[in-house]
Parts: structure tokens; sequence; C-alpha cells
């Protein structure tokens, strides 16, 4: 996905589909500890620092939260690493949610909002296409990033990804996504 590495905890489906939702759709904080507790034991690096891919501004606004910078604080809390705003999605850049897989791929750009070293870790809450994650990387690297990793709380196909992927435990359904 543009990324040097990138893993997810759950395939997007069944209850892990619904925690997910519930924490973006519904502000269901009480899956962040369970859903960080997972990301942070299926990262196979450490990080410097921990970002996100930041939602739209309109749907932040509209929802209260950015329910990636929330997941993304509860990882670094968890991995004793900073959490940094590093990016900003930009103007004009609407929501993945409800695109086809063509415009998902032509997805939102992000900024750098300073100067970036080490190796970041971007967390977001579901991969489907990696474009989200590829802009952000893009960004990450043009701001001087040496490394960007990826973490995801779920991913559509992690489930077929599993038998093919490296699974990482102790969360039987991590994978390291390729």
């Amino acid at each position: 996905p543009g990324v040097d590495a990138a893993w997810a905890l759950l395939a997007y489906a069944g209850p892990a589909r619904r925690l997910v939702s519930g924490l973006k759709y519904r502000n269901n904080r009480a899956s962040l500890v369970w859903l960080a507790t997972g990301i942070t034991q299926v990262v196979g690096e450490p990080p410097d620092v921990v970002t996100w891919a930041p939602t739209s501004a309109a749907r932040a606004r509209r929802r209260g939260f950015d329910q990636a910078e929330l997941l993304a604080a509860a990882v670094a809390r968890r991995l004793h690493r900073p959490a940094r705003r590093l990016l900003t999605r930009r103007a004009g850049a609407g929501p993945q949610t409800g695109r086809t897989r063509a415009e998902r791929l032509a997805g939102p750009a992000f900024d750098a909002v300073g100067p970036v070293s080490g190796v970041v870790l971007v967390v977001d809450d579901v991969l489907t296409t990696g474009a989200s994650l590829a802009a952000a990387a893009a960004a990450l690297r043009a701001a001087g990033s040496r490394r960007v990793l990826a973490a995801v709380a779920a991913h559509p196909s992690a489930a077929r990804t599993a038998p093919r992927s490296r699974v990482l435990p102790p969360a039987a359904t991590a994978v390291l996504l390729p």
C-alpha cells in the first residue's frame, strides 16, 4: 500500500466489523483499548512516532471526533511513543467511504505538517485499497521520514490474506499485509 510494512489486526467482517464501525460511526470508545492493545501486539517494528491518516474535516465536524486520531493516540500510549499530528488532509479530499475502487485509488491527498524524521507508524481504522495510506506515506517521505509503517484495526481481505501471509502472534487473525 505504499508503505514499508503494514499490519491488520482483524478481518473486517462479522463482529470485528461491528466493533470497528461502532468506534467509527457511533463514537463507541469502549473498543479503543482492545483495538489499540491488539494493534500494538501485531506491529512488527517499533516506530519513533505514531500518527494517523486524518478523516475529512467535514466528517470530523459532523462526528465530533476523528476515529483514526483516537486509535493512534491509544496505540502510541501503549507503545510508549509520542502521537503527533503529522498530516493534514488537503481541501477537497472528501471521505473514502462509499466510493468506488477507482475513486478510492484516486484517493485523498495529504500534506505533512512540517519536517518528519525517523520511523513513522500511521494508524487507521480500516484499510480498503491502500490509497489513503499510500498518500500518507508519500507526504511523510517527502517531509523526511526514512520509513513509513502502517497498522490498521481491520482489512476486508485479511481473512483471505492470512493463509498466504505470515501470521503475527498473539492475535490469531493478525496478518502482515503484502
